[in-house]
């Protein structure tokens, strides 16, 4: 039942508000404002302590329950100006692989003189993490987002809620905005990588090459870099988790190809390409990918990697929503 209501209630604001966009000033008009649970078992002590004062004629209880009511209607007034101004200046998911958690990273804006305080923030109604704005300044905000499986995620609303002071009230809003985060294909597979020389262009040969002569130097860890090639000794010293790229000797090109993988179910043969595109970035080799409605040539780099990577996450998918929407 409360799901239920909180269901009704959620299409009725999506509605009343309509669709959203960035930067978006939260305004008094998408404020709205409750006692908690602990607002109203606060309440219910002011009413008995009111009652108990009238009964008796007592009027020290009568003033200290008139002082306690003054208080929360001042802690009421705080709460919803807490919120009320604040800016959400963005909100940008980054890309990650199916069975992680991506990222979330909202930017905030206090515009006013004074500092705001535990604003949190959420995808869907539950609220998780949360920061304090500066006055005239800028806070980011990181929320981690489930991504079970390969494509896009679409982030229908963010909750936006806040209880500061003193917890009597929950002042909330929700943010209808487009916000999407695209998932790459759990790099997952033991094949050996293919070679396609470049003396010969065509050839290919399953062929793994272990000459790593060239050394390039070292980068920031990514998601799906495969632990062999961390600097577990730079690690060991605190310093950041690093990975180790090389080159490979000699003039060979990887071209990963979806049709030399006919063994395998579709979803294996793209965890298995992406894979290969992960490993062959490690290790600093020029790459290819070809699908059968796509086909990336040759070349390394972490935009040559997204692309790919891209290319991997919404195989077959584009055409499936595209049939959704004829019908």
């Amino acid at each position: 039942m409360r799901n239920y209501l909180r269901r009704r209630l959620a299409g009725w604001i999506r509605r009343r508000q309509g669709p959203d966009s960035l930067p978006l000033r939260l305004s008094r008009r998408r404020l709205y404002i409750l006692p908690t649970r602990i607002g109203v078992g606060f309440g219910l002590v002011l009413i008995l302590m009111l009652v108990a004062g009238l009964n008796y004629a007592n009027s020290t209880a009568l003033f200290l329950t008139f002082l306690l009511a003054g208080f929360s209607l001042v802690t009421m007034h705080q709460c919803h100006r807490n919120m009320l101004g604040t800016q959400l200046l963005s909100a940008n998911a980054e890309a990650t692989f199916a069975r992680h958690d991506g990222v979330l990273n909202l930017t905030f804006e206090n515009s006013g003189a004074s500092a705001r305080y535990r604003i949190a923030a959420g995808v869907g109604d539950e609220s998780t993490s949360a920061a304090d704005l500066p006055a005239h300044g800028l806070e980011k905000l990181e929320l981690r987002v489930a991504a079970p499986r390969r494509g896009r995620v679409r982030i229908d609303r963010l909750h936006l809620i806040t209880t500061y002071p003193f917890g009597l009230f929950r002042t909330w809003t929700w943010v209808h905005a487009p916000i999407e985060m695209l998932v790459y294909p759990q790099p997952r597979g033991s094949l050996p990588m293919p070679t396609t020389s470049g003396n010969k262009a065509g050839a290919q040969s399953l062929v793994v090459n272990t000459g790593y002569d060239e050394w390039l130097g070292l980068r920031p860890f990514r998601d799906g870099d495969s632990p062999r090639q961390v600097d577990w000794k730079a690690y060991a010293r605190e310093a950041p988790l690093l990975v180790k790229e090389y080159a490979a000797s000699g003039s060979e090109l990887r071209q990963f190809e979806f049709g030399a993988l006919p063994h395998l179910e579709v979803e294996a043969r793209l965890e298995q390409l992406a894979r290969w595109v992960v490993d062959a970035e490690a290790i600093g080799e020029s790459y290819g990918l070809t699908l059968p409605d796509t086909c990336i040539d040759p070349d390394r780099g972490p935009e040559h990697r997204h692309r790919c990577l891209a290319a991997l996450a919404l195989f077959g998918l584009e055409s499936e929503s595209h049939g959704d929407a004829d019908r």
